[in-house]
């Protein structure tokens, strides 16, 4: 479980395409040092297991499922990504619940800055559109963002300076492919109503 706080923004140095999984390599030091083998890392949202650990490296494995659902396979070497370890049983909730299972990606429609502060619309995939309430959660890249606008068929966040230099968040543009995760407790209550388990 984690809380949609980026700890670290690493940098991709290496994506190897294998038969069976592809090898994700990121130079990530302050995670690298606090992520024994075998622990959950989330990179970019989405949950992964670290299989090798050097001093300021870490590699991942990317399975099938993991490519169609996210887009980690159209990561380049050089790119930045969002690395934050899990939230520990005496750790604040500083964001909010986010499993690290992506739903879906979602296409940047416009990204500008109004004020201090850089908006970003992204559109909204149909199948997921009663997932989203104004002033509700979305995690975007894995980042805590709160729906601060809600159309039809798209959604705005606003992007806090400090989100904008600590995150990969700062270099959204329109037509990029983003990660996204809805609020947990909004697919729960849509599971009871669809199977009237209550």
């Amino acid at each position: 479980m984690f809380t949609g706080l980026i700890e670290e923004v690493g940098r991709v140095i290496g994506l190897e395409k294998q038969a069976e999984a592809s090898l994700l390599s990121a130079y990530a030091p302050k995670t690298a040092a606090s992520c024994p083998i075998g622990s959950s890392v989330a990179v970019n949202g989405c949950c992964l297991t670290a299989v090798a650990i050097s001093e300021n490296q870490i590699e991942f494995h990317l399975l099938q499922e993991t490519l169609f659902r996210t887009n980690l396979g159209d990561l380049q070497v050089g790119d930045h990504i969002n690395c934050e370890l899990p939230l520990l049983a005496n750790g604040r909730l500083g964001g909010h619940l986010v499993q690290g299972h992506i739903d879906c990606t979602a296409r940047v429609l416009s990204s500008r800055y109004l004020g201090q502060d850089f908006w970003a619309e992204i559109e909204i995939p149909l199948a997921a559109a009663h997932y989203l309430i104004f002033k509700g959660s979305i995690a975007v890249n894995g980042v805590s963002l709160t729906v601060a606008k809600l159309k039809e068929r798209s959604f705005a966040v606003c992007i806090t300076p400090y989100t904008h230099k600590c995150t990969n968040l700062g270099s959204l543009r329109a037509g990029m492919h983003i990660n996204l995760e809805f609020d947990m407790v909004a697919k729960y209550v849509e599971r009871m109503r669809a199977t009237r388990i209550y």
